[in-house]
C-alpha cells in the first residue's frame, strides 16, 4: 500500500548529503541519525531469519505496490534499469538504453542472463512482461508508469522498443522498479492467472529463487547459483521471511534472536532496540513522507478552505512524538525532501521557499466557517496495519473537532487498509486516509506526476488543467534540472490547492543483530538485492 505508499511506504538524498556517516540532525527533529550503509559482511552464512509487518498478498510483480512484498521481490526478480542504494540508475537487466526521439525509449537486453529454471533471458520475455501492465485482464498497479505508452516491440533478437504517445523522461527511471520487472514469458503464460501465487510461484531473475511459501507463516528464499552479478553474489545459503504482524511481538522477537533482523521497525520498539546489546539499529536514506489523504473531493473536504484549516489545526510537534517517537522532521509538502535524486542541491533550496506549515486554530475556525463547513462529518480509515495509524487518527479526530468538524474515525482490518490504495470501491464513503508514501525514483516527479488527472493513485480525483500541463512539461524535459525546476512549480501548487495534507517525513528504519550485517539502511531495498550483500559480522 503506499500507506505506512502503502506502511507502508517506497534517500533522503539532499538531507543524507549533509548527514551521511552519522551525522546527527537538526534540533527538535527526534535524537537520530542517518547511517548510509552497515559495515560489510566478512563472510558467508548459513540461513538469514528475516521479519515482514504482514504477508504478501502476492508475488506477482503487477501488484508489488507495498513494502512486504517488494522487500521478498528485490531479491527474486529484476528490472531493465537498477536504482542503486545512493539513488542512482544504472543498468540492469538492459545492458543500455538509449532515446533516439521524444517518443522512443530502446533497450539493448543484457546477454547471459538466466531464469531460475536456466532459461535464457530473451527480448521476448521483456515483451511479455511489460505488456502485462497494460493488460486490463492483469489490473497492474503500476498501470500509471504506462500510461503514455503506445506499444512495447521486440525490435531485434536482443532489443525492445517502447513507443510512447507522448515524450516521457520518467518512463525510463521507472524501468527500475516493478514496472519494469523480467519475468518469464512461459512461465507467465503457464501459470497464468496463479502466477505469484504460493502455488503458481514466480521464475525470475536475482540473486534469489524463491524456495517455498508457507501460507501465513513465511516465504524461503534459496540462493541462485546461476546468478549473472558476479559483484552480488548472495553471501546467505537461505533468506527465510517471516510475518510477524503485532508489533510488540516483531520487536521482541528481534531483541531475543528469533530473527536476525527487519526493515520498518515499529516505532514503539526503537528505545529497546537502541540499547539492546544484542544488535544495532539504524536509520537510513528515505523518500518517505506521512500525509493525510482527501479521498472524497465532493464532500467537505472538497473546499479547499476545509482542507486547509485542517492542516492549520493539527499538532504535528505533538503527531511526530506520539506517532514516530520524535524521529521525525515535519514535513512541508507531500512529497518527501529525499526524493528529488536528481537534484538534491536545487532541491534544498525548492523546499526552504515553502512555509512552515503552523498551527493555528483560531485561523482553522474562521476557514471553516467560511466555507460553512461547521460540524459537517468526515470519516476517516483507521487500522490496526500499524501503530502510527491509529494515533494519527486520533490526533486529526480532536483536530477536526477543536475546529468545528466531525470527523468519525472508520476501522477495518489491515488487509482492507491495504486495499484503500489500490481498490476504488474500498474508499466509498471516506473522505480522509493517512499514507506513508514513498518514492521508487530518484525524480520527484514521480509523486507530483500522481496528482494529475486521471492518475491510478490520484485518490481524491483532484484537477486542475494548469497542474496537468506542468507535469507534461516536466515530463518532456530530458534535462534534470530543468525538470526539477518544473516539478518545484508543481510542488508549490500541491500546498496551494492542498491536495494532500503533509505531516512528517521518516528515515527508513533497519536492525540487524549481531551475527549478520552488510544490508544497506535504506528505502531502495525495496528494488536492491539487499539480501545479497547481507553476511556474518565476524
Amino acid at each position: 500500500m503506499r500507506t505506512s505508499r502503502s506502511l507502508a511506504a517506497l534517500a533522503l538524498v539532499a538531507l543524507a548529503a549533509a548527514a551521511c556517516g552519522g551525522s546527527p540532525r537538526p534540533a527538535g527533529s527526534g535524537a537520530f541519525q542517518i547511517s548510509k550503509d552497515t559495515p560489510p559482511a566478512k563472510g558467508p552464512v548459513d540461513s538469514v531469519t528475516w521479519s515482514l509487518y504482514g504477508e504478501p498478498q502476492s508475488l506477482d510483480y503487477a501488484f508489488a505496490f507495498d513494502y512486504p512484498p517488494n522487500t521478498v521481490l528485490a531479491n527474486v526478480c529484476e528490472q531493465l534499469q537498477r536504482i542503486t542504494p545512493d539513488l542512482k540508475v544504472e543498468p540492469g537487466l538492459a545492458s543500455a538504453s538509449s532515446a533516439p526521439d521524444a517518443k522512443r525509449w530502446v533497450y539493448t537486453i543484457r546477454p547471459g542472463v538466466r531464469f531460475h529454471d536456466g532459461t535464457p533471458l530473451t527480448a521476448d520475455d521483456v515483451v511479455a512482461s511489460l505488456r502485462r501492465h497494460m493488460d486490463p485482464k492483469v489490473g497492474s498497479y503500476w498501470i500509471s508508469s504506462y500510461t503514455n505508452v503506445a506499444s512495447v516491440e521486440k525490435t531485434g533478437p536482443m532489443q525492445v522498443t517502447v513507443h510512447l504517445k507522448k515524450p516521457d523522461q520518467l518512463f525510463n527511471e521507472e524501468m527500475g522498479t516493478s514496472a519494469g520487472t523480467v519475468e518469464s514469458a512461459a512461465t507467465l503464460s503457464r501459470a497464468g492467472r496463479g502466477y505469484g501465487t504460493p502455488d503458481g510461484g514466480v521464475n525470475c531473475t536475482g540473486p534469489y529463487a524463491l524456495d517455498k511459501w508457507q501460507k501465513g507463516q513465511s516465504i524461503t528464499l534459496k540462493r541462485f547459483d546461476g546468478y549473472w552479478d558476479a559483484s552480488l553474489k548472495p553471501k546467505a545459503a537461505t533468506i527465510k521471511n517471516v510475518f510477524i504482524q503485532d508489533p510488540s511481538t516483531r520487536v521482541n522477537s528481534m531483541l531475543s534472536g528469533e530473527v536476525d533482523g527487519g526493515y520498518m521497525i515499529p516505532t514503539s520498539g526503537f528505545a529497546k532496540l537502541r540499547n539492546t546489546p544484542n544488535g544495532k539499529l539504524y536509520f537510513g536514506p528515505n523518500t518517505t513522507a506521512v500525509s493525510l489523504i482527501p479521498t472524497n473531493l465532493k464532500g467537505a473536504l472538497g473546499d479547499v478552505r476545509v482542507r486547509k484549516a485542517l492542516s492549520m489545526a493539527l499538532d504535528r510537534t505533538g503527531i511526530i512524538k506520539a506517532a514516530a517517537g520524535g524521529v521525525a522532521t515535519p514535513a512541508k509538502a507531500p512529497g518527501a525532501s529525499g526524493a528529488w535524486g536528481i537534484a538534491p542541491e536545487a532541491a534544498k533550496g525548492y523546499y526552504a521557499q515553502l512555509p512552515d506549515l503552523v498551527r493555528d486554530v483560531d485561523g482553522a475556525k474562521q476557514l471553516v466557517k467560511q466555507a460553512g463547513a461547521d460540524g459537517k462529518k468526515l470519516v476517516m480509515t483507521t487500522s490496526t496495519l500499524s501503530p502510527e495509524i491509529g494515533v494519527i487518527a486520533n490526533a486529526v479526530q480532536a483536530a477536526g473537532r477543536s475546529i468545528g468538524l466531525n470527523v468519525e474515525l472508520r476501522s477495518v482490518a489491515p488487509d482492507a487498509y491495504t486495499a484503500l490504495f489500490s481498490d476504488p470501491k474500498s474508499r466509498s464513503g471516506v473522505d480522509l486516509i493517512m499514507t506513508t508514501w514513498y518514492d521508487s525514483t530518484p525524480d520527484p516527479l514521480e509523486f507530483y506526476g500522481i496528482l494529475q488527472t486521471g492518475n491510478f493513485s490520484n485518490y481524491g480525483g483532484y484537477s486542475n488543467p494548469a497542474y496537468d500541463k506542468l507535469v507534461d512539461q516536466a515530463n518532456s524535459e530530458p534535462d534534470p534540472a530543468a525538470r526539477a525546476a518544473t516539478v518545484a512549480r508543481l510542488q508549490r501548487i500541491s500546498m496551494d490547492d492542498m491536495v494532500w495534507i503533509p505531516l512528517y517525513e521518516v528515515p527508513y528504519s533497519l536492525f540487524l543483530n549481531r551475527k549478520v550485517t552488510g544490508a544497506p539502511t535504506g528505502i531502495t531495498q525495496l528494488m536492491y538485492p539487499w539480501a545479497a550483500m547481507l553476511g556474518s559480522a565476524g
